[in-house]
């Protein structure tokens, strides 16, 4: 019911379509790459998905954290536009269900995106690394049929750790939206956390681990051990944004 509830609240707004348009934007990224420079990727000797996510994902990340960022603005836009934070804190209502049902609708926005920019990576792979003599079927060293079945079960296991990296930032901006009734004051922290993001040195993993540095981390560059690193990384981080985000919305109920 609450999830019904949250999608009805952004129905009208255009967020939908928005996360849509997107995902087919960030999902082009690769398309385009390789429709003008396909030579330049197609010689190298590694694996076609780690070619394509090294040389794109990127970019895609970042175009996904600003479809979350924006996103969860816009949530809490419609929350704060005619003062329903207001009447909520007066109502006996548990903020935090809203929070958390946020959460969890935003959370299969970004699932839809990835899979959107997974069956882009496929189309790339097909249309570029393809065929009998192609070079996925060249690494995987096994038929067309055989490589291909791998390679999509490895295409599987990163967009699932693209998930995970990325649902930190879809709870940390929510944190955020929800703190700030001017949609542009949380849309501008949101935005300068990213840039900053975009400097922090990959070699120091304690900076690393930043909630917008993390979906910039792909499968396909981190050995067993550093993945799961970064994966109990985030899983702590939402652990702690979501008790901090309850504690706050706490303490504004009994300020209120």
């Amino acid at each position: 019911m609450k999830l019904t509830l949250e999608y009805k609240k952004i129905k009208r707004t255009g967020i939908v379509p928005g996360c849509l348009a997107g995902g087919i934007l960030a999902a082009a990224v690769p398309i385009l790459e390789l429709a003008v420079r396909s030579e330049q990727y197609t010689q190298l000797r590694q694996s076609p998905l780690r070619t394509i996510m090294q040389a794109d994902w990127q970019m895609m990340s970042m175009l996904n954290m600003l479809l979350v960022i924006t996103i969860a603005c816009m949530m809490y836009h419609t929350e704060y536009a005619d003062n329903a934070v207001g009447r909520m804190i007066t109502l006996p209502l548990r903020e935090e269900k809203i929070f958390f049902g946020k959460c969890f609708l935003l959370s299969g926005m970004c699932a839809v995106v990835l899979i959107i920019e997974m069956l882009s990576i496929i189309f790339c792979t097909l249309r570029w690394f393809g065929g009998e003599e192609g070079a996925y079927t060249a690494f995987y060293g096994a038929s067309f049929a055989s490589a291909y079945m791998k390679f999509v079960r490895d295409l599987a296991y990163n967009f699932g750790y693209c998930f995970c990296m990325l649902l930190p930032v879809v709870i940390l901006s929510l944190l955020v939206a929800s703190a700030c009734k001017n949609m542009w004051v949380s849309l501008g922290i949101d935005v300068v956390c990213l840039f900053m993001a975009t400097m922090i040195p990959v070699r120091y993993f304690a900076l690393s681990v930043f909630p917008f540095a993390l979906p910039f981390q792909i499968l396909e560059e981190a050995n067993a051990g550093r993945a799961v690193q970064y994966l109990t990384a985030a899983m702590i981080e939402i652990i702690i944004i979501g008790a901090a985000e309850t504690v706050f919305l706490k303490v504004r109920r009994a300020a209120a």
